[in-house]
């Protein structure tokens, strides 16, 4: 069948499955059918549930204000799909385009947008980890188990790892009048994602809130009663904290495992795609029936030196199942790339805290505005003389303007007069991320390029 063709008969009668009940498998839905796909159209969920959101999962629900029961995302427009809740894919069979499930059936396809996103890393210690008071929070099950234990006045929670789930969680209790202990190998809450001199003041951030803030730690271990409860952790440094809760918020891990041996080009740090959301082969050849989108795939960006982005951001999540679903069903001429300027936002110990570009990659950082003595600035990020992000506290307003400076490729240090007079000094210093070859907790944008954990190939030559 031609192309023109094949796709007339994709958008009338054709299989369209997403792998993902989630943010991005519910967008990509919406858009299919807004945009006139009228086929048949499949989800495919591990979760009994239908897809919801889950920013508050670390933020309203555990303070009470919402209900994890009811955390379900609205819906844009009716998609007219059938749902498999509950049941997880298994195995991907690419020649006979077919997924496997948990049940033992099949869901053939003609096309496949994948957005499986990813899972809480667990304590490496699976013994360790089963003592009753041991919790991760990513799933609404997660929240509705996590919540239940705060809701019985715990003595103390001990968080281990200050990403911004971490901090976040630690911002709730200390909310809630809950004694905090954080552990984070890093020098500083937020390293990761925002480097060493924004971590530091979100270090005087969290101790100014009462948290137990232990910072160049470790966990060797987690101790529990003749009961099965959790009683202490031990650290490193050679102390250790009483508690009767634990957070293991250790980031997250991306749920690729079920495409094994199904010839993608799928491993630890995600799904390589294409900008256009296609998904690569094992030899770096683009597919043109599977697609990627969400927190599960690696995809480059122009705007950052085409370097391979994997982005556990809401925003990102939307807009790439947006245009992955635009492509799915569009000829090669109408579709259009996915270069969406990463963003992202947090709420901790009454700062609102909201980032563009991508900090990570910034060699150089420089307070633009505000101060941070006083918690409420915007701080620019540079990257081989350009900016490449901001991070702003308490101050968003401003994040437009710097999102436009990224987009121009604008000079770093920024070459304007700054609105607000106070700004630190206006001298460029280094932004003091951790060697990159070190895990650190939470980083919402990983620069994922080559990455050294993926299988190596040996390619054996023809013999004809």
């Amino acid at each position: 069948m031609a192309g023109d063709d094949f796709l007339r008969w994709l958008r009338r009668e054709g299989r369209i499955v997403i792998v993902g009940a989630s943010l991005a498998g519910l967008r990509a839905a919406e858009t299919l059918r807004a945009e006139g796909f009228a086929g048949s159209l499949t989800l495919i969920g591990d979760e009994p549930y239908e897809p919801y959101d889950r920013p508050p999962l670390s933020k309203a629900v555990l303070l009470g204000k919402a209900s994890p029961h009811h955390t379900e995302l609205p819906r844009r427009r009716e998609i007219d799909a059938t749902w498999r809740l509950g049941v997880a894919a298994t195995g991907l069979d690419t020649a006979a385009k077919r997924v496997r499930l948990a049940d033992g059936d099949e869901v053939a396809y003609d096309r496949l947008l994948i957005a499986t996103g990813v899972r809480a890393r667990p304590w490496p210690r699976e013994s360790e980890a089963r003592l009753d008071g041991v919790f991760v929070l990513r799933t609404r099950d997660d929240a509705v188990r996590f919540r239940r234990r705060l809701d019985s006045s715990p003595g103390r929670v001990f968080v281990i790892g200050a990403g911004f789930t971490g901090s976040e969680i630690a911002s709730a209790c200390r909310e809630r009048g809950i004694a905090v202990t954080v552990a984070e190998r890093a020098d500083a809450p937020l390293v990761g994602a925002l480097g060493g001199v924004i971590g530091a003041v979100a270090g005087e951030l969290q101790r100014e809130h009462g948290v137990d803030l232990r910072t160049g730690v470790m966990v060797t271990a987690l101790e529990g009663d003749a009961a099965g409860r959790v009683r202490a952790a031990h650290l490193s440094d050679g102390t250790s904290v009483e508690t009767d809760v634990v957070v293991v918020s250790l980031g997250a891990t991306r749920n690729t495992e079920w495409l094994a041996g199904s010839g993608l080009g799928a491993g630890p740090r995600g799904i390589a795609c294409d900008a256009g959301c296609r998904a690569f082969d094992f030899r770096g050849i683009v597919t043109d029936d599977i697609f990627v989108a969400g927190d599960v795939a690696r995809s480059p960006h122009p705007l950052f030196g085409y370097q391979f982005l994997s982005l556990e951001h809401w925003g990102n999540a939307v807009t790439q199942a947006e245009t992955a679903a635009h492509n799915m069903i569009s000829a090669s001429s109408e579709r259009r790339p996915h270069i969406w300027v990463p963003a992202f936002w947090s709420a901790q110990f009454g700062v609102n805290i909201k980032s563009v570009g991508v900090p990570g990659m910034g060699e150089q950082i420089m307070i633009t505005q505000g101060s941070r003595a006083e918690r409420r600035f915007v701080a620019a990020y540079g990257y081989q003389g350009r900016v490449i992000a901001a991070v702003s506290f308490d101050n968003a307003r401003w994040l437009e303007f710097y999102q436009r400076l990224i987009e121009t490729a604008a000079p770093f240090p920024p070459d304007f007069a700054t609105v607000d007079r106070r700004a630190e000094g206006r001298a460029p210093m280094p932004a003091d991320f951790p060697d990159p070859s070190l895990p650190t907790h939470g980083p919402t944008v990983t620069l994922s390029g080559y990455s050294p954990a993926d299988r190596r190939l040996v390619f054996t030559p023809s013999r004809h």
